[in-house]
């Protein structure tokens, strides 16, 4: 499961690059649209299954939070900044969501996990600090924002499960977050005027399909069986993904310090899993002992 889980942010670090190398230039909501709407089509075809009930404004509202605030975000920063640097505020994402988890879901914020955020995010910066990169202010507040709404999804999907497969409220959660976004970028950016090139349609139905559809149904498939701070702690994987394609394909020079970063990010995301066994371990003991006693 961890595997698997892990495969999406694992793709998700793979957009920076994508952007900047193939799609056009100041389209940000465009991007974010084109990226939802027909990975939410195209799993809805799959599963022939609307939201029943309460669901229908639930989906819209992790809809909101998990795809369409936070690709928006997500998309302006990554035209806004280099892809280390859009990564940066990602890395405090497993703090925020360890926190909001100990209020919302009542999970255990221990020091470990504690410990193992912070090093995540001192390993990330190291990533970042030495890309030697333009620090622009609207870019960072747009990856700030994208790492609260993110946050706020994930801690909201655990909180109030799934009532489908993760086929079906994956394709619920990219529709309702792709239609917001059509409308905002009607309104914002307004229909492209310049048509396509082949790279752009090679990097569109990327982002779509193995970006988005793949990648969030395993995103979803794994929030339903882990502890929310788990899944955050692999979403550190983006930036490391990140800066290892700027290197081998961009050509972005990997300096010392950036690979210190690299083994540290990965060392935390290690700590913070390992303890979840552990934890969970000393629980079923306890539960074990009490007829005993």
């Amino acid at each position: 499961m961890l595997m698997t889980t892990a495969l999406a942010p694992t793709l998700w670090g793979t957009t920076y690059l994508t952007t900047t190398m193939l799609l056009p230039e100041d389209r940000p909501l465009l991007a974010a649209t084109l990226r939802a709407l027909p990975a939410g089509i195209l799993l809805l075809m799959l599963c022939r299954t609307l939201p029943h009930g309460a669901w229908w404004w639930k989906s819209w509202v992790l809809g909101m939070l998990n795809i369409g605030a936070f690709f928006a975000l997500l998309f302006i920063a990554a035209y806004r900044l280099p892809g280390g640097v859009a990564a940066i505020i990602g890395g405090l994402q497993p703090l925020v969501i360890a926190l909001l988890a100990s209020r919302v879901l009542h999970e255990r914020l221990t020091g470990r996990v504690v410990i193992a955020g912070a090093t995540g995010l001192f390993g990330v910066s190291l990533i970042v600090l030495q890309a030697q990169a333009r620090l622009d202010t609207i870019g960072l507040l747009a990856a700030l924002g994208g790492t609260l709404s993110m946050a706020s999804g994930i801690v909201l999907t655990k909180k109030w499960g799934q009532p489908a497969p993760p086929l079906t409220t994956t394709a619920w959660q990219l529709i309702a977050g792709g239609l917001s976004l059509l409308l905002f970028m009607l309104l914002i950016e307004g229909l492209p005027v310049a048509p396509m090139t082949p790279l752009n349609v090679v990097g569109y139905t990327y982002l779509s399909v193995i970006g988005t559809a793949f990648a969030y149904v395993m995103w979803f498939r794994g929030i339903a069986q882990l502890a929310a701070s788990t899944a955050a702690f692999l979403g550190l994987l983006s930036p490391v993904v990140a800066i290892l394609l700027g290197w081998v394909i961009a050509g972005e020079n990997l300096t010392p310090m950036q690979i210190a970063g690299i083994v540290i990010v990965l060392s935390s995301i290690s700590v913070a899993i390992i303890s979840k066994p552990a934890q969970t371990a000393r629980a079923s003991k306890r539960l074990a002992d009490e007829p005993a006693r």
